[in-house]
């Protein structure tokens, strides 16, 4: 991608910051070191870093191999053969990996399956050995091993073995995409037997937890919405996908595009962001989706990119890509900061107060307000690396019929015989301007995704006028090279009402400009305007840098009737003065210091007037 554009920037940061950043944390708090005290056989009894702190290293391999195929790098390359030298001595005999278990001092292997996360953190080594062997590195050292471990884990826990599943979902799906990248069918059917466990009410239950916590209350092709912790949600039904294509489960299919799809309607929020619970880390109930207690994990984000990429692969239905969007602009590039050394965990959509950085660094809880360098669990950092690292694989699908172009960001296409050039300042600007240097001489159309937000968009090919583009897919049918294509994607702000059944946010309204969800913050207000006393006024907001410039009122709320906050009837509040508030995108916000911020604003009201 074009390190000026909007993707290329963040992957440029990516490249140069976040990766070492994630490897200094993880060496100055012993993670790495854990690995180089099982490979010399001493005792583990004081272990550092929680069970699951395996799984970061290797979600760094997988966005450093990643980050080779997109650009190779010799320091980095150094680094990557380093750090995989050091995970392969600590590998037992028979393939087991891991530094939380089965070692001296520590509990056996699979001794908790609830919480151990022995196959999840494994799940994630498959991964990472994927993406060394898609960029072009299948006989890798980190390929043999994750290879080796993938035997291990079908011969404990194949058929007429160790009947049990993982309590983090996350192997289910790293099998899969083990088995197509290796063409290694037992590792396929692994994930098939995972699956077919996964629902049955056999993982033990620990105290204030559930079987729905680890979706393991109901059969996964039983469940018709998403519950339970959200990333392991979204992890399972991601593999639930790629089983359900390659073994032509269509029933098995049929059931997870049904879960997206009342997971979508009811349980989504504004930004892409799933999970509405802190407890559980969970999706709560249809609606239950208030802004300023939203969890909204950039895990979970991620997570949801990855079951809707697989669904799209299927179906070529272009929901799923504008889901992906909604997602990337509003909870990925949330996450990290502009330097890449600091990230949000958790993404709410209400901050009552401005929060404080942690003292030495590390932040203790998942929410704060502000943007950490690290977490005592940091799965966030790691998971945006490796999604930036391989973000190209997100923009663009090749079919039987030609090139579909999924985002849009300024670059060079490589594929399938196509060479195509993108110009485009999206989502700061309104046009995507698509030149075709090499098409393949039988290519039959190139397809672009109109947005479900874009209407009035245009498409003009070379010189020819303009011509009206719905929402959905437009096809530009007898390309050839030399080809040129103007998508045009009209970005004027709109409000965005919330369904009135959702309690939380019921009488308040949302403004986007494309993409991109806005937010209003405090450090835009005067001194004296408290964010709780902004109303904003009906009408479309003015386009403003790269937000907008809302219509609103200051209020003077009425006081309460008693020593509570309530009262025998609903005054109406008093407007002081109008003014004009500024929204600015909201995977900005907080980086000009700590702020408090909300998305969704009240809608000023009449006297008398009801919500």
């Amino acid at each position: 991608m074009d390190a000026e554009g909007f993707w290329g920037r963040r992957q440029a940061v990516n490249a140069a910051a976040t990766l070492t950043h994630c490897r200094e944390w993880m060496e100055r708090l012993g993670w790495l070191t854990n690995f180089d005290r099982v490979a010399r056989g001493e005792a583990l009894d004081e272990r550092t870093g929680w069970v699951f702190s395996d799984s970061e290293v290797y979600k760094l391999l997988e966005a450093m191999a990643w980050e080779l195929g997109r650009q190779p790098d010799d320091a980095l390359e150094v680094a990557f053969s380093t750090l995989v030298d050091r995970v392969a001595r600590a590998q037992d005999a028979d393939g087991y990996l891991g530094t939380a278990f089965g070692h001296t001092g520590q509990a056996p292997r699979y001794s908790d399956l609830s919480m151990g996360h022995e196959l999840y953190n494994m799940g994630h080594l498959l991964q990472a050995a994927v993406a060394r062997a898609r960029a072009g590195h299948p006989d890798d050292e980190l390929v043999q091993v994750a290879r080796r471990a993938a035997d291990h884990i079908c011969r404990e826990f194949g058929e007429g073995a160790r009947d049990g599943v993982c309590g983090h979902a996350e192997i289910e799906v790293a099998l899969a995409e083990a088995g197509r990248a290796f063409g290694e069918r037992r590792y396929l059917e692994q994930a098939r037997i995972f699956l077919a466990r996964r629902g049955r009410g056999t993982l033990p239950v620990p105290p204030l937890q559930s079987a729905e916590y680890f979706q393991d209350d109901v059969p996964v092709r039983e469940a018709t919405v998403l519950r339970g912790h959200a990333v392991r949600a979204l992890y399972l039904s991601a593999g639930g996908v790629d089983v359900a294509v390659d073994t032509e489960d269509s029933a098995l299919l049929s059931a997870l595009e049904r879960q997206w799809e009342n997971t979508v309607a009811r349980r989504t929020y504004l930004t892409g962001g799933m999970g509405s619970r802190h407890q559980d880390e969970g999706f709560g109930d249809d609606w239950e989706l208030p802004a300023d207690r939203a969890y909204c994990e950039t895990c979970a984000g991620v997570a949801s990119i990855m079951f809707a990429w697989r669904l799209f692969l299927h179906s070529g239905d272009v929901r799923y890509p504008d889901l992906i969007e909604r997602t990337l602009f509003n909870v990925v590039a949330t996450s990290p900061s502009a330097d890449g050394r600091a990230f949000f965990y958790a993404n709410p959509l209400h901050q009552r107060e401005a929060g404080a950085p942690a003292a030495d660094g590390v932040n203790t809880r998942a929410e704060g307000g502000v943007r950490a360098p690290w977490f005592e669990v940091s799965c966030c950092p790691t998971n945006v690396a490796r999604t930036l690292s391989s973000l190209a694989a997100y923009t663009v699908a090749l079919d039987d019929d030609g090139l579909l172009l999924l985002q849009y960001a300024a670059g060079e296409v490589r594929a399938g015989g196509w060479r195509v050039r993108v110009q485009t300042r999206y989502p700061d600007g309104d046009r995507v301007l698509i030149g075709v240097d090499e098409a393949p001489a039988d290519a039959a159309r190139l397809r672009l995704r109109v947005p479900a937000w874009a209407e009035g968009a245009t498409v003009a090919i070379g010189d020819a006028p303009a011509r009206p583009a719905a929402p959905g897919w437009f096809d530009v049918t007898d390309v050839s090279a030399g080809s040129v294509v103007t998508l045009t994607l009209p970005r004027q702000p709109r409000l965005v009402f919330p369904d009135p059944r959702i309690d939380g946010v019921r009488g308040t309204v949302a403004v986007e400009r494309g993409p991109l969800v806005l937010c209003l913050e405090s450090v835009d207000l005067p001194a004296e305007v408290s964010l709780e006393d902004v109303r904003l006024l009906p009408g479309a907001p003015e386009a403003a840098g790269d937000g907008a410039l809302a219509a609103a009122v200051i209020v003077d709320p009425p006081g309460s009737a008693g020593p509570l906050p309530y009262g025998a009837r609903a005054d109406a509040e008093t407007a002081t003065r109008s003014t004009s508030v500024p929204l600015v995108p909201y995977h900005r916000w907080a980086e000009r210091g700590p702020s408090r911020m909300r998305v969704f604003v009240p809608l000023a009201r009449r006297a008398g007037q009801d919500d």
